[in-house]
């Protein structure tokens, strides 16, 4: 397809990032959000760039794992029953798919597409000159039992076998040696020196900065709703009409409500994270880490302190639970050889936009040509948002693309 008009619906790093891409080839590029650019998951995040995340959550043995724990009232996970058949075909969906063959599968595809955004971020922050506190330590998958951190062995060398990269495994003195603000009663970590870190909302005010320099008009408190008339038709907003040769939907866990639009029905649940964060604390780490048995990450930037995760199913529910910010700096106090309670300056809470087999749709609508989606990616879509652009440019090319596109397809 050449170069014509396209509107990007969704203001994140994906939809940002599509819209660079698009831009690079000459698209004239409007960009619409329904709140502020930047201002949701690609805002309140951890910022990994993590290629070690290779492994979705559906795999043999979440079901019987997991979701016990949502029973528990301090767990990671938690689900808030409600009437929701939408929710249980999800969780159906998400049981079927937890197979190993199916995983591996999911994780070849995750592979390239992990890979080609770190590529796309040293790309883009070195030729766009953006200050987001980008470094590459890696990052720390820390184990308080010991039973836990040999297990992951296994999972270690699988990476290794089929991917061709691995962590490095630290016991308890070694981890604290290289991370003197850990408690040296820790069972110990597995170092993925291939991940990278940057601080989100610096990046998106770079990016924000680096398409307005390439033409992009940014449209803020301004909603999709509908796609009218033949042919390319005209994109409905809350704002007026806007007419383009093409659309593409990037608009996170709100997409499920835009499947007039799109033309079909996806099956995108939004899953509920929190973060807290506020200036570097006193024994700051070093390293972003991962505490696994808690499910709760730690980022520490030149600029700042953040602590976030956990998982709700609750709908679009916007409240903040403090028993749910509670659990980040509870089970923080677990890890830290001293835990001084940081000053925080922002309370967040997002939904992430989850898939039951953990892959995302990067794909033309099967009844709308000219409407191409980007969405659900999951818990990483600031690792894989500008490889997800770079990978919608190809396709509205229609030039061969850097990865294989069919594993993200609609209707897979």
């Amino acid at each position: 397809m050449k170069p014509g008009k396209v509107v990007v619906i969704g203001g994140g790093v994906v939809g940002a990032s599509s819209a660079y891409y698009l831009a690079r080839d000459g698209w004239s590029v409007d960009l619409i959000d329904q709140g502020v650019f930047g201002a949701a998951c690609s805002h309140g995040n951890c910022g990994y760039v993590c290629p070690s995340h290779v492994f979705p959550l559906c795999r043999p043995g979440a079901i019987t794992k997991t979701l016990p724990l949502a029973l528990r009232p301090n767990s990671p996970f938690a689900i808030r029953p409600r009437p929701d058949l939408r929710m249980l075909a999800w969780f159906a969906r998400f049981a079927a798919n937890c197979t190993t063959a199916k995983v591996h599968s999911t994780a070849a595809a995750l592979n390239d597409l992990l890979w080609a955004a770190k590529r796309c971020y040293e790309e883009i922050i070195r030729e766009e000159k953006i200050e987001c506190d980008w470094q590459k330590d890696g990052c720390l998958f820390v184990y308080r039992d010991r039973h836990h951190l040999d297990a992951f062995a296994g999972e270690n060398d699988e990476i290794q076998r089929r991917f061709g990269f691995s962590a490095k495994r630290l016991d308890g003195p070694s981890l604290a040696a290289l991370e003197p603000v850990l408690r040296e009663d820790l069972a110990g970590a597995w170092h993925f020196e291939c991940d990278a870190h940057i601080r989100p909302d610096r990046f998106m005010a770079g990016l924000r900065a680096a398409l307005e320099r390439r033409g992009v008009t940014i449209h803020e408190h301004r909603a999709a709703t509908a796609i009218t008339g033949d042919g390319p038709g005209v994109l409905q907003t809350t704002r007026g009409p806007m007419r383009a040769d093409a659309y593409v939907v990037a608009a996170g866990a709100w997409t499920p409500l835009l499947a007039g639009l799109i033309g079909t029905r996806l099956p995108i649940q939004p899953g509920k994270g929190y973060s807290l964060t506020g200036p570097r604390p006193a024994g700051c780490p070093r390293y972003p880490m991962v505490f696994e048995e808690h499910r709760v990450a730690i980022t520490p930037w030149k600029s700042g302190f953040r602590i976030g995760s956990t998982m709700e199913f609750a709908g679009y529910d916007d409240s903040i639970r403090e028993e749910r910010l509670r659990l980040l700096t509870d089970s923080a106090k677990l890890y830290f050889r001293e835990w001084a309670e940081p000053t925080f300056d922002e309370r967040w809470y997002g939904w992430r936009p989850m898939t039951p087999d953990g892959k995302p749709f990067i794909d033309r609508s099967p009844s709308r040509r000219n409407v191409l989606v980007a969405a659900g990616h999951n818990m990483i879509g600031m690792s894989t948002g500008p490889g997800t652009g770079q990978l919608v440019a190809d396709l509205l090319a229609g030039r061969a693309p850097a990865f294989e596109p069919a594993p993200f397809r609609i209707g897979r």
